[in-house]
């Protein structure tokens, strides 16, 4: 069985969880629960567990800063997490912490299934390989993933000390430089050439990471000397490997090898990224590129312009547009990978929250994998791919929720003039339909009664400017089509769980 430990402030979603999953049937158990991140972290400390469920927003510690913490004793822990907040800094820094999937409140039932059993695949792998009998192969596995922890400093230098005698990692000399090699085919064979060109370079070692690169650790005494032998040995190792493809080499900085070797593996990815803008280039220098700066003012994307294609279901358009857009981003001097990319999720975030806020509904895992996908791209050409090919799939999820006519018209009068006096009366004497079968077809199509519809929308609309701007409580009730405000702050705490006026602290606070 394996073990899953639950984190949430309110106690009804950690009963909620106990009861909408049939933990059993699924091969999991629930060992431990806890009200904060803080409480969570200790617990975790000494009770075993493979799966972590946590909230974002959390008192004393949050989700966030609960995952950093866990990660230090274990780092294999698979994290699920849950959040009221569509944020796009919540979701690229959860994923930067390697979480497994992010779910939005109320959860969805089939989606939070399909991730536990996703995971719980992933579990079974991983147990099939440590059982599987010690064999070269599993060496050779083993010293990559040391090497690679260590490197990411999820081990410490004891523990990677220890476990590099072990394996025969032998590594004397003062200064590190890490180069991350890919090649067009990086099978056994590519590898295998590549050990036995570096047979005479016995301060050099090679290994494998997470990710199926190539990586070279150079070793030596003299950081200038020592770089210019790097280079030469380099040059020599992709003539070696010319019959397997272009060779791309990504090269990190030189660094202390006792203290700072992660540096140099950090600055190699970072190197390793720009592949995506220079896909011309064999050879990607850190040094060369960290001084990088934006040589001209970056175009602002018109996203209202992007916003009416998409309502109006334009797929063609609205893939031109895109087109367009990272056309005018790529010329930018200086543009940085990691811009491009935060630009991307922020068009799938865009969908996500337009097509949920049009249907009232989340498309499980219609978007996850383009977030995944987005933070392993190789070039600007596949960054493009993977937002049009979500802005397609949007386009295709709102064209498979097409209303009936009168619907559909009604939702449009309601989006446009939600701050009005809107009743089914009304609106059935403006569509010649009888309000009684309206509110029943109006049920029938979208889900819920008119009322939950109208007060959901504005409410949302009044969280818009909550955020956005410094009107009062009072004025704010007004513009979504609330005049009275004690109705208002009834209806806010209904679907938010808090005041406007406690929304609006939290914030605030958020944003300074």
């Amino acid at each position: 069985m394996y073990k899953v430990f639950i984190v949430d402030d309110e106690p009804f979603i950690i009963d909620g969880l106990y009861d909408i999953v049939d933990w059993a049937r699924m091969g999991m158990e629930i060992v431990g629960q806890a009200e904060n991140g803080q409480a969570a972290l200790e617990a975790l400390s000494h009770i075993p567990a493979d799966i972590l469920i946590t909230d974002i927003s959390m008192p004393v510690m949050n989700g966030l800063d609960l995952i950093r913490g866990v990660r230090s004793f274990k780092p294999d822990l698979k994290v699920i997490v849950l959040s009221g907040y569509d944020e796009f800094a919540y979701l690229k820094e959860g994923m930067a912490l390697g979480i497994e999937n992010y779910l939005l409140k109320p959860i969805n039932l089939e989606e939070f299934q399909a991730t536990l059993e996703t995971i719980c695949k992933k579990l079974d792998t991983t147990r099939a390989s440590a059982a599987s009998e010690l064999s070269e192969q599993s060496v050779r596995i083993l010293r990559d993933n040391v090497l690679s922890r260590w490197l990411c400093c999820q081990i410490g230098s004891s523990e990677f000390q220890e476990r590099a005698d072990l394996l025969d990692i032998r590594l004397e000399r003062q200064y590190a430089m890490l180069t991350l090699l890919r090649t067009e085919h990086s099978g056994n064979e590519a590898f295998e050439t590549a050990e036995k060109f570096l047979e005479a370079s016995p301060y050099v070692i090679l290994f494998r990471n997470m990710e199926g690169d190539m990586v070279l650790l150079h070793n030596f005494d003299d950081p200038v000397s020592g770089r210019e032998e790097a280079d030469r040995l380099e040059q020599g190792l992709k003539v070696a490997l010319n019959s397997f493809g272009p060779i791309r080499a990504a090269q990190g900085s030189v660094e202390r090898l006792a203290d700072q070797a992660h540096l140099s593996y950090a600055n190699a990815k970072k190197a390793q990224e720009y592949f995506m803008i220079f896909k011309d280039r064999e050879t990607l220098k850190y040094e060369k590129l960290k001084s990088r700066v934006p040589s001209g003012k970056i175009p602002s994307i018109n996203w209202n312009d992007c916003l009416k294609l998409f309502l109006a279901r334009d797929k063609a358009a609205l893939l031109s547009k895109i087109d367009q857009d990272f056309s005018q981003l790529g010329q930018v001097e200086g543009v940085t990978p990691g811009f491009l990319q935060d630009i991307s999720l922020e068009w799938m975030l865009r969908f996500k929250m337009q097509l949920q806020e049009i249907r009232n509904a989340e498309e499980p895992g219609l978007f996850w994998d383009g977030y995944s996908r987005i933070q392993a791209v190789g070039s600007l050409e596949e960054l493009i791919g993977i937002v049009k090919e979500a802005a397609s799939e949007a386009v295709d999820a709102l064209n498979r929720d097409v209303k009936s006519p009168v619907i559909q018209q009604v939702l449009n009068h309601l989006h446009e003039s939600y701050n009005q006096d809107l009743s089914l009366k009304t609106l059935g004497s403006t569509y010649n339909i009888h309000p009684v079968y309206l509110g029943q077809l109006f049920h029938k199509e979208v889900g819920e009664s008119f009322t939950e519809y109208i007060n959901r929308y504005r409410i949302e609309k009044a969280k818009e400017q909550l955020k956005t701007t410094q009107h009062k409580v009072q004025e704010i009730a007004r513009n979504v089509g609330y005049w009275e405000t004690g109705y208002f702050y009834k209806q806010f705490k209904k679907y938010v769980g808090i005041s406007p006026t406690e929304f609006k602290e939290v914030v605030q606070k958020v944003i300074l």
